[in-house]
């Protein structure tokens, strides 16, 4: 049973968030309070307009409220917007990046937060499954990211033969995915493996990474997991 103070926790602890992911933002994006302002007084006189053509109540209190509501939407609209792409701009180019920003995904995705494969030259392949089947996500240069794709690639397939194993390379060069279209490219990979059958895929790939064992963890930071935040900055 919940304590009388569960309740009230819950909107001071999205107040938190929503200041948390605010500073974050305001770091590398010093014009945001100014979109955010602007967003609401663009919306709230959209709001305003359209409370007046409705014609019910008191000539004044259904477009206040209307424009009220839109004007908070329109906010929040623009802020996660403009977070999500300064959280990016935070990530580029750190050491597992791509992990960082696939936490942000929506639920039906497993997401693993350490690396499946690396190598000493700091080349890694993160792994997350979802509705596409498994979408191994490299970070690295060269032949030897590829490489260590196919590896990784041929493994899973082995204990996964039926189902989808997408290849996906961090970068801005040719055929490689940048960090900020990273979700969207992983979103849009399709839908092949239904959720009754993740259960069955997780227990394999845990399975193979038991035969693994103890993988050791390269050296060096990685962005703190956005798990957390990713409500605040889906554009919500």
């Amino acid at each position: 049973m919940s304590t009388p103070t569960a309740a009230p926790q819950q909107p001071q602890k999205r107040r938190q968030q929503l200041v948390q992911a605010y500073k974050m933002a305001r770091q590398t994006d010093r014009t945001l309070g100014l979109w955010i302002a602007a967003a609401f007084l663009v919306f709230f006189a959209l709001g305003f307009l359209l409370g007046n053509l409705t014609g019910i109540g008191p000539i004044w209190l259904i477009p206040v409220i209307t424009g009220l509501i839109l004007g908070i939407l329109g906010a929040l609209l623009v802020f996660g917007r403009r977070a999500q792409r300064a959280a990016f701009g935070q990530m580029e180019g750190q050491r597992g990046a791509s992990v960082a920003a696939l936490s942000m995904l929506r639920r039906g995705w497993k997401v693993n937060q350490q690396p499946v494969a690396f190598t000493k030259q700091q080349d890694m392949v993160f792994r997350v499954v979802g509705p596409p089947g498994v979408v191994l996500v490299g970070e690295g240069h060269g032949a030897r990211l590829r490489q260590l794709l196919a590896t990784e690639k041929r493994n899973t397939q082995r204990v996964l033969a039926e189902t989808p194993v997408h290849e996906v390379i961090l970068g801005d060069g040719e055929g490689e995915v940048p960090l900020p279209k990273l979700l969207k490219h992983v979103q849009k990979l399709g839908r092949q493996v239904k959720p009754a059958e993740m259960t069955d895929v997780l227990n394999r790939l845990k399975a193979l990474d038991a035969q693994r064992g103890i993988m050791p963890v390269p050296k060096g930071p990685m962005p703190t997991s956005m798990k957390g935040q990713r409500g605040n900055l889906r554009g919500r």
